[in-house]
């Protein structure tokens, strides 16, 4: 019979053992930063409906989603958990309390062409905010301090926060009359890092047919720098020329203000005005999250403030604001960069119990004991030499080896090895226990990034 070649399909991405525990640590931090500010776990399903997917509609979405069908049925896997979060909280409504809080941490699908840190299959790490009628301020100035508080626990430093309003650009883009232009000018504008300012005044003027002074001004004011008091103090000369630019101010404003009381760090924390985000899917407050020594990678954490969540399922008006983290590519990216912490412990267990009588009994009495005091432990039951059980110990990375010889079982004793050190001891069951705990304590410190 002949052999298939296994393959990964390119886009999807497969750890060995000790990356996929490094990955499954920044996943679970990730969960408790945002269980910490009292958000609920949601799981929605892969597969949806694809009259409920794709109710938008059009776009970019419909070419790259993966679209099937079963029978007579016509599905699609989710490509975001955006969509499937507007028709669980549209289905549930009346069981839900409002502001309702949510995180999600899930795979989602998308059939584009694969790049290098781009993925067809990811994770994502989402959180958001969705109220009933009414959203308050507040909820998008606590954003940014769940993304300090997220990135810093997984080791992060040098990390920027940048944040604007949609109505500050929107009512902008009125006073000079383009607000017919201001989705294309926008989405020209957004590229700035990647294309330099003569690009793209040279794009404003001659395919968005963008008046040059005017193209001039739209520069010079997503060119404003500074702190952001500075920032919010040179947007003052603007007020009282359109008032949804007054009122994106007003909101900007506030959000600065209320995050050193949400203890987000100054040095953390930037008004930039050049983003927009998602377009005309964004109304209010939006962020874009980079590392400081890694601009070229772009946006690891972004969102922003939208007026309806679920416009194409309900006539409820359901306000909301998220952020979503791409932590497939996140990894990737801090694996490339050098960046994951080697150090931790990520063995499938704390400690390899190496039986070495015929009679199992005594290992599988000390493997329970040390399981029942939260000691992650595999028992090595194979019927191999020595030499080979010490092998398996170093391939899988074991921090504590325990051999069980017939002295041992004698005086009701285990020889504890510990595989860093090279130190072996022979102890009681529970002074193993003691030993082993505090050695584990020690090599557990640290975070799963180790930001240069």
């Amino acid at each position: 019979m002949s052999k298939v070649q296994p393959r990964t399909l390119s886009g999807f991405l497969e750890l060995l053992p000790g990356r996929q525990a490094q990955f499954e640590r920044m996943a679970a931090i990730i969960r408790e930063s945002y269980a910490l500010y009292g958000f609920t776990p949601l799981d929605t399903p892969l597969i949806e409906s694809s009259e409920v997917l794709l109710a938008k509609g059009g776009g970019e979405t419909e070419k790259q989603i993966y679209r099937f069908t079963k029978g007579d049925s016509d599905l699609s896997l989710r490509f975001d958990l955006t969509v499937p979060l507007a028709k669980y909280v549209s289905l549930n409504y009346g069981k839900l309390a409002f502001p309702f809080r949510r995180f999600q941490i899930g795979k989602v699908y998308r059939g584009e062409r694969a790049q290098r840190g781009r993925f067809r299959e990811f994770y994502q790490a989402d959180i958001d905010i969705i109220g009933d009628g009414k959203l308050d301020i507040s909820n998008e100035a606590e954003i940014p301090s769940i993304i300090y508080r997220t990135f810093t626990a997984l080791g992060l430093r040098r990390f920027m926060i940048c944040v604007n309003n949609r109505k500050v650009l929107n009512g902008f883009y009125a006073m000079l009359g383009l607000s017919e232009k201001s989705t294309e000018i926008m989405r020209t504008v957004d590229k700035l890092d990647k294309i330099g300012a003569e690009k793209v005044h040279s794009i404003l003027e001659e395919e968005l047919h963008v008046p040059k002074e005017q193209a001039l001004e739209i520069l010079r004011f997503v060119d404003i720098h500074g702190s952001s008091q500075e920032i919010l103090t040179a947007l003052e000369q603007y007020r009282g020329r359109h008032e949804l630019f007054d009122q994106g101010l007003d909101e900007l404003k506030t959000v600065v203000q209320y995050l050193a009381a949400f203890g987000v760090p100054e040095d953390h924390f930037a008004v930039d005005l050049a983003i927009a985000r998602g377009l005309d899917y964004y109304t209010g407050t939006v962020y874009e999250t980079t590392m400081l020594d890694h601009p070229e990678i772009g946006s690891i954490c972004s969102g922003g403030r939208y007026d309806n969540l679920a416009e194409y399922y309900t006539d409820k008006q359901l306000p909301g604001v998220g952020i979503s983290i791409g932590l497939t590519r996140l990894f990737f990216v801090l694996e490339d960069q050098g960046y994951l912490n080697d150090a931790l412990n990520t063995a499938p267990a704390d400690v390899l119990v190496l039986p070495m009588t015929e009679d199992m009994g005594p290992s599988i009495t000390l493997a329970t004991q040390l399981r029942a005091a939260g000691i992650r432990t595999q028992i090595h039951g194979e019927q191999k030499k020595f030499k080979q059980k010490m092998a398996y110990a170093d391939k899988i990375g074991v921090p504590y080896i325990a051999i069980l010889g017939e002295d041992e079982i004698k005086e009701g004793a285990a020889s504890i090895k510990d595989m860093t050190s090279g130190e072996q001891k022979k102890l009681t069951y529970e002074q193993a226990v003691t030993e082993i705990k505090a050695g584990l304590a020690l090599r557990n410190q640290g975070t799963p990034v180790l930001d240069k």
